[in-house]
């Protein structure tokens, strides 16, 4: 069961942004296995059963990110990552067709949500034209989207807009991926339970 992170997993998130090289990475890996991959391992696995429980129609998997970069993909940086995430998702497609469930924690906070990691063009204009074919229901969604203030509606605009849609749905139909992010700096929930259940209710 997960019991928190601690002030070791944080040290070393710095740690490894300021000595990005392999001598360091290898002479504090225990750090690394036993503070860092493993509460987030832990934590990945109770809230993916509490949640496929909850849904099993869903037949979602769950994934933790490696913290080796792609050596093909460094472009100039160190060859591991100061973040670390696990995912939630349908394990039967790509990753950029299909929104995912996800929490990440990096050095200066920690962010949960659902959205695309790279939604390709194809995808987001079936999403517009599920839009187009029911505006009223999806309505409904972003109203309730509005009147909480955890999760915040995020991605990067069209620089010409789509137009077209309905009124209210503007926002959405723009964008040229998207996410409900949630985002907040390192406190004491973070050391405790309480965040496996933070998440869990969350994604729900």
């Amino acid at each position: 069961m997960f019991q928190g992170f601690s002030d070791a997993t944080i040290d070393f998130m710095w740690g490894i942004r300021f000595n990005n090289e392999r001598s360091w990475f290898e002479a504090n890996k225990e750090t690394y296995l036993r503070t860092f991959y493993q509460p987030m391992k832990e934590l990945a696995q109770e809230v993916y059963e509490r949640y496929h429980e909850a849904h099993p129609e869903l037949d979602l998997m769950y994934k933790v990110s490696r913290i080796y970069r792609d050596a093909r993909r460094l472009y100039g940086r160190g060859p591991y990552k100061d973040h670390l995430w696990f995912s939630l998702r349908r394990p039967d497609t790509e990753i950029s067709d299909t929104p995912v469930l996800w929490f990440e924690l990096e050095p200066e906070g920690w962010s949960y949500g659902m959205g695309y990691y790279s939604a390709t063009p194809l995808t987001m204009a079936k999403f517009r034209r599920r839009l187009d074919l029911d505006p009223a229901r999806f309505l409904k969604l972003a109203r309730r989207l509005e009147q909480q203030d955890i999760f915040q509606l995020e991605g990067e605009d069209y620089r010409r807009p789509k137009g077209g849609c309905a009124p209210g749905l503007e926002d959405w139909y723009n964008k040229k991926r998207l996410s409900l992010m949630a985002e907040e700096k390192h406190s004491d929930v973070l050391f405790r339970h309480e965040l496996a259940d933070r998440l869990y209710e969350g994604f729900e």
